[in-house]
């Protein structure tokens, strides 16, 4: 069966030149296929760039073969280069309060590096189970007064677990992100039925873990809602101009926009600044403050680990 019709499509996965694309019709004739596709020459000759969870128009489409071609790309609400992923919704930095331990300032360059795409960013504690109730409340207090819900998770508590699938699902695209050895491929696999991607345990020696996943990839979790399965990688190197660097920060926008703060300059950078009227009386001011002075000339920030 041909379909003359052109029709939106999402991306849910690219290898080689080929890409995975769920066509979509809300026209109560139940149409939902995936289809393998190539993009138009013409595509190629402009040298756009196609990536998962692009929102792509399909022609030439046949059912029989389940194959299409992708006429063009959707704008994008945002990318995320590495790994490249289009249209998230929502970043969840994983990390685990032990095996490996819980690094603050490494925590800290995550959510500052899922800040800067722009989207809802929250913060998931695993391995909960290897250290005792006070210290996981201290944590999750700890990191209100950072400005993110910590969602902790215990394996012997499944209703940890039930309430975070529950939250999940109500997300459009949503990613975990965040240093190797701490859970996100086990923590996709039971979100995942089936998946059964391996893992690999920490490394004694370095106290990281090994990186195992491949493909990137998105998952449907409902009608409309999708998780990305990514490779595992460890700390990003950040890129960012330091201009736009309090505003990545929860504790400073919250002053400046919400309080309404004003310090004599419209682009203090909150250090040294003549005239600077922030309460830098707040736990992360010696990250954000090791980031803006790791700057050299006080245009760019560029740090990596």
């Amino acid at each position: 069966m041909n379909l003359d019709n052109k029709y939106k499509g999402l991306i849910t996965k690219k290898f080689n030149s080929f890409y995975l694309v769920q066509l979509n019709r809300d026209d109560n004739k139940n149409f939902k296929n995936i289809i393998l596709c190539k993009i138009k020459k013409s595509l190629n000759f402009r040298n756009q760039l196609v990536f998962v969870g692009d929102e792509v128009i399909v022609e030439q489409i046949d059912l029989k073969t389940k194959r299409g071609t992708i006429q063009s790309v959707v704008k994008r609400n945002n990318l995320l280069e590495r790994p490249a992923v289009a249209n998230i919704s929502d970043i969840y930095v994983i990390c685990s309060v032990e095996e490996p331990k819980l690094n603050l300032s490494q925590v800290n360059r995550f959510l500052i590096s899922a800040e800067k795409l722009g989207v809802e960013v929250s913060l998931v504690l695993t391995k909960c189970d290897l250290i005792k109730e006070e210290k996981r409340l201290f944590l999750i207090d700890k990191f209100q007064g950072w400005g993110y819900k910590a969602i902790t998770l215990d394996p012997n508590n499944p209703e940890y677990f039930k309430k975070f699938l529950i939250e999940l699902n109500k997300k459009k695209c949503s990613i975990f992100m965040g240093p190797s050895g701490v859970g996100k491929t086990t923590l996709l696999n039971r979100i995942i039925p089936g998946l059964k991607n391996t893992t690999a345990s920490v490394s004694t020696k370095i106290k990281r873990g090994k990186n195992t996943t491949r493909n990137v990839e998105l998952f449907p979790l409902s009608s409309s809602s999708y998780i990305v399965d990514t490779p595992g990688f460890n700390i990003q190197a950040l890129e960012i101009d330091i201009r736009e660097l309090p505003k990545l920060y929860t504790e400073i926008y919250e002053q400046v926009v919400n309080q309404g703060i004003n310090c004599k300059f419209r682009n203090c950078l909150h250090i040294n600044d003549q005239g600077c009227n922030l309460n830098k009386n707040f736990e992360r001011y010696v990250f954000y403050k090791e980031m803006i002075e790791s700057s050299k000339n006080h245009h760019y920030l560029i740090q990596e680990d």
